[in-house]
C-alpha cells in the first residue's frame, strides 16, 4: 500500500521533516548597478551602485531551500570569529535558522564570495576565503555540534565546497554515525573528497564533477561511457542510489542497475547560481520520505530548473514548485514505494 496518496501529501509531509545540513558555510555578497561606459583607466565597464545586500551561501543556501520547503533544518559548520562571521550569524537569526550547529574560530575567515551584477548580467567576483582543513580543536567542536543535531534529524545533507570543513576521516566518522542511527545520508560532492563518501545512502555530483573525481575523459553525449562510469562511482562508493545533474540535459539516476533519464524542462534561463543547492535539499527530503527516486529525480530537476529563472542565489518557491508538479502530473507519472 502506498504511503501517499497524491502530491499535496508529500507536500504536507516535508512540513514534518528535520534535516540536518552540515558543510561549507559562506556569505553572498551582490552589488547591483547600471553600467552605460568603460572606464578611461581600463578597458572594464563602470558599474554605477544601485544596491548592496548579502545572502547566507553555501551549506547554508541548502538550509534555506529545505526551510522554504517546510521542514526544519539545522545547520552545523565552522566559520571565522570575525566581521564576515558575525554577519553571517546576523543572517542566520534574521532567516529562522538555529545557529547552535555553528563553531566560530579566530583561525578561520568566513568565506564571503562578492558579485558584481549590472542588470542581470554578473561582471566579476571577488573571493575571501580559506580552504585548508580545520584544525583538532575546530574538528572536535564541530563533531560535537553533529552529534547533539543528528539525534533530531530524518536525513543528513553533506555539503562540500572545498572550502576545509571536511576531511576524509571526518566524512567516515559522521557517515558511521549516520548510519548507526539509521539517518540516510545525501551526498554533494566537490573534487577533493570525491571519492571520501563509502558507505553513504545518495551520491549527487554534476557531470562535471564525475568526470573530474573519477579522472574520465569522455564526451557528454557518450552515454555507455557516461553510465559505465556511475557504475564504478557506485563500486568505488558502495552506493546503489546515483543521481546526476546534467545542466540543460536534466538529470540521470540509478538505483543499483536501474537507470533513469530525465529530461531538462524549457526555462528562461537568468542564473544558474544555486540550482544545485536547490536540487539537493528537495532530494534529501524526498529520501527521507522514501519516495521513488525516479520521482526525487523528477522534482529536483523541476526544483532545480525554477530557480535558474531567477537572478542571484535563491531559495525555491514551494508554491510554484507544486503547481509547476501538478502541471505535468509529476506524481501519476512515476511508481512510489515505502521502504
Amino acid at each position: 500500500m502506498n504511503q501517499f496518496k497524491s502530491l499535496e501529501d508529500i507536500f504536507e509531509a516535508f512540513n514534518r521533516l528535520k534535516v540536518l545540513v552540515v558543510g561549507d558555510v559562506m556569505i553572498d555578497s551582490y552589488l547591483w548597478g547600471k553600467t552605460s561606459r568603460i572606464s578611461p583607466e581600463a578597458p572594464v565597464p563602470i558599474v554605477n551602485v544601485v544596491k548592496r545586500e548579502k545572502r547566507l551561501g553555501g551549506a547554508a543556501n541548502v538550509a534555506l531551500n529545505v526551510q522554504a520547503m517546510g521542514a526544519t533544518p539545522l545547520l552545523c559548520s565552522v566559520i571565522g570569529d570575525d566581521q564576515d562571521g558575525a554577519d553571517y550569524l546576523r543572517l542566520m537569526e534574521e532567516k529562522g535558522l538555529p545557529t547552535e550547529g555553528i563553531v566560530q574560530s579566530p583561525e578561520r575567515v568566513t568565506t564571503i564570495k562578492h558579485r558584481i551584477i549590472a542588470g542581470a548580467q554578473q561582471l566579476l567576483r571577488v573571493d575571501s576565503e580559506i580552504e585548508h582543513n580545520l584544525t583538532d580543536y575546530e574538528e572536535r567542536h564541530l563533531e560535537e555540534r553533529f552529534v547533539q543535531l543528528l539525534k533530531q534529524a530524518d536525513v543528513v545533507i553533506f555539503e562540500d565546497y572545498d572550502k576545509g570543513v571536511f576531511s576524509e576521516q571526518n566524512i567516515q566518522r559522521f557517515l558511521e554515525l549516520a548510519n548507526e542511527q539509521g539517518v540516510p545520508s545525501v551526498i554533494d560532492p566537490k573534487k577533493k573528497n570525491f571519492l571520501s563518501y563509502v558507505g553513504c545512502t545518495l551520491f549527487k555530483p554534476n557531470l562535471k564533477e564525475l568526470k573530474e573525481g573519477l579522472k574520465a575523459d569522455f564526451a557528454d553525449e557518450n552515454l555507455p561511457a557516461f553510465e559505465d562510469a556511475v557504475e564504478e562511482l557506485q563500486q568505488r562508493l558502495q552506493v546503489k542510489q546515483v543521481l546526476v545533474t546534467l545542466s540543460e540535459r536534466g538529470v540521470f539516476v540509478a538505483d543499483g542497475e536501474e537507470k533513469t533519464y530525465i529530461g531538462a524542462h524549457r526555462r528562461s534561463i537568468s542564473d544558474v547560481s544555486g540550482a544545485g543547492d536547490t536540487v539537493i535539499s528537495i532530494a534529501a527530503l524526498c529520501m527521507a520520505l522514501k519516495t521513488s527516486l525516479p520521482f526525487m529525480a523528477g522534482l529536483s530537476n523541476l526544483g532545480g530548473g525554477l530557480v535558474c529563472e531567477q537572478v542571484g542565489v535563491v531559495p525555491i518557491d514551494k508554491q510554484r514548485l507544486y503547481e509547476e508538479a501538478q502541471r505535468i502530473r509529476l506524481f501519476d507519472t512515476h511508481e512510489y514505494r515505502n521502504a
